[in-house]
């Protein structure tokens, strides 16, 4: 088998994926990129409407050949599948050591009122968070401890940010996400809903280990994650059920914004999974 045909670095479709790296562009066209075996793998097997959300897919030759399944898979999606050289890779992916495989997906993100029509227990939302890598990897904690959603508010970075995608490691295929919705109307909608709204911060009045000792853990939450920097600002803490601080048990001085959402969000999906939480197995 020959060596296939490899795309011109100034094609049409590689420049257009080019800028692609660009907020604005993104946003026009509502596309971006997703990089890396397990994100592409992803992308292929989710739909948006019955279509393959992945519209394209780039791959240099080695990659291609060592992930010849996911060639496959692209192409019996009916997905075009780009070979290219090593730079025209590197150059869609402004990345210091790309991958190899990228692909150009459709926006994913749900409208906030269909989460709240699933009547989700436990959401992670994040307000004015500002690192696309934080971003990423909250949303990855949140699919990994059986998260319904995620929500970043109108204050947040980008989700389609390709350090975003990186971070999320595909998760950002597994579970409905909302953005750009104000932090008022998130707390709002979902408490209405019946969710209980925890912040987290470490000035919080209450303790996480005391807070599951009460038992008032095991129905459903939604956590507010603040910024890397400064937290929750007063007027969003105002806003929560209760304020709560992940106890310090040794000499750290605090917790990294993803490293406490995940210990939040698995204490509420143990609660929750608990005798009397609300995803609690009822006896047959």
């Amino acid at each position: 088998m020959g060596t296939p045909e490899l795309i011109s670095p100034r094609s049409p479709r590689v420049t257009a994926a080019r800028r692609l790296a660009r907020r604005a562009f993104r946003g026009k066209e509502r596309r971006f990129i997703a990089e890396g075996p397990q994100a592409v793998r992803e992308a292929i097997a989710h739909r948006t409407g019955g279509t393959p959300t992945l519209i394209e897919l780039f791959a240099t030759v080695e990659a291609a050949e060592r992930h010849a399944e996911i060639i496959e898979a692209a192409h019996a999606a009916g997905v075009r599948v780009h070979h290219a050289d090593d730079k025209t890779v590197a150059d869609i992916s402004q990345t210091v050591t790309p991958q190899g495989l990228l692909g150009v997906c459709e926006f994913l993100d749900s409208p906030f009122e269909e989460i709240l029509a699933a009547r989700p227990k436990l959401i992670a939302v994040l307000a004015n968070v500002r690192d696309p890598g934080n971003a990423g990897t909250v949303l990855r904690c949140a699919d990994a401890a059986g998260a319904d959603a995620v929500v970043l508010t109108d204050a947040s970075v980008d989700l389609y940010n390709p350090k975003s995608v990186r971070a999320s490691v595909g998760s950002l295929f597994h579970l409905p996400v909302a953005v750009g919705v104000p932090v008022g109307r998130v707390v709002s909608g979902l408490r209405s809903a019946g969710v209980r709204i925890l912040a987290a911060d470490g000035a919080g009045d209450r303790d996480l280990d005391a807070e599951l000792d009460t038992g008032s853990m095991g129905g459903p939450t939604a956590w507010v994650f603040g910024n890397e920097a400064w937290g929750l600002p007063e007027e969003t803490r105002a806003l929560a059920d209760a304020v709560v601080r992940v106890p310090i048990h040794g000499r750290a001085e605090s917790l990294n914004l993803a490293t406490a959402a995940a210990v939040c969000l698995y204490a509420s999906a143990r609660a929750q999974r608990g005798p009397g939480g609300c995803r609690a197995v009822s006896p047959a």
